[in-house]
């Protein structure tokens, strides 16, 4: 496996909120110290005592890239995730213009990659191309200190096999790893639609995840996407867990359409056709970094609205 850097929080500018979050403590006597506990539900500890343990949990925006630390001070964004390059194009990112500025704000960082990667394609002229720009984006995220780089599952064809998208997403990561890895944790994200998706629904997402699991890929949970590709947001935190044994971050959305529509239109959390406390509770469930990539003007109420209901 490859050594994966940390990024520390540390920093004398900034000092993350905490956020209280329920979890278990076997033989717990009281109250318990600080802890950092990434991927445990909550239980009652054996005294009988539900402690509140806090631990660093974010909340964020996707942020215009070409300002991004004065759009993360006007919608109130902790953490913050960008696009390095056009996402719609194949061009290598160039260094950012504030890439100083980024590194000594101690702000975290998520990159997201472009949309055109599709580690899964059978074609050749998309496979080898989404490996290509997959490792430069790593490592000009790597060289910004982010805590990951963000990519979607892609896709194969209709007259593909779809154990053939998994493999090749497993050679692209074999590949990496012989190289020297990436640098920083790949951030697979399910998708909202493509009966031909390797992310989409989540048994899909288990055959996929079988082969990519073991190679330190991390998971993104987007509200709107599993909500978009049918899977019901009630109980999505546990069975992800179930499959990934992990949630690294949510992508917290509502969404502009109905439930298993398959469209990827994303709307702020007050004026989707979720109940945005269900989007809320699902990112109290995970406890982990959550980013809004809602429509910009309403991202300083979508933040407003967490900080509120996970207890800020």
């Amino acid at each position: 496996m490859p050594i994966l850097r940390s990024t520390s929080l540390a920093s004398d500018v900034y000092q993350p909120r905490q956020i209280g979050v329920d979890v278990e403590v076997r033989g717990c006597a009281g109250p318990a110290e600080l802890l950092m506990l990434p991927r445990e539900p909550g239980v009652r500890c054996s005294s009988g005592h539900r402690p509140r343990l806090t631990r660093m949990t974010l909340l964020g925006a996707h942020v215009d890239p070409a300002d991004p630390l004065r759009h993360a001070g006007e919608v109130g964004a902790e953490v913050i995730q960008l696009f390095l390059s056009d996402p719609q194009d194949w061009h290598e990112p160039a260094p950012h213009p504030h890439a100083d500025a980024l590194r000594a704000s101690g702000v975290p960082i998520y990159v997201h990659a472009p949309y055109l990667v599709n580690l899964a394609s059978t074609n050749n002229r998309i496979r080898i191309p989404s490996r290509k720009i997959l490792a430069q984006h790593a490592e000009m995220a790597a060289s910004l200190g982010a805590r990951g780089l963000i990519v979607h599952g892609g896709h194969v064809t209709a007259k593909d096999d779809p154990a053939a998208g998994v493999a090749n997403w497993r050679k692209a990561l074999e590949r990496a790893e012989a190289e020297g890895g990436f640098g920083l944790p790949i951030l697979l994200e399910n998708t909202a639609g493509g009966d031909h998706a390797m992310a989409r629904r989540f048994d899909q997402l288990a055959r996929l995840w079988d082969a990519v699991g073991d190679f330190g890929t991390g998971f993104v949970l987007d509200t709107c996407h599993a909500y978009s590709a049918g899977e019901d947001l009630v109980d999505v935190v546990a069975r992800v867990r179930a499959i990934t044994g992990r949630i690294d971050l949510v992508h917290a959305n509502n969404s502009r359409d109905a439930f298993g529509s398959g469209a990827d239109r994303h709307a702020n959390l007050e004026t989707g056709t979720v109940d945005a406390e269900l989007i809320a509770a699902v990112c109290r469930e995970a406890g982990c970094d959550v980013i809004v990539e809602t429509p910009a003007e309403g991202q300083s109420g979508d933040l407003a609205f967490l900080r509120k209901h996970l207890g800020a």
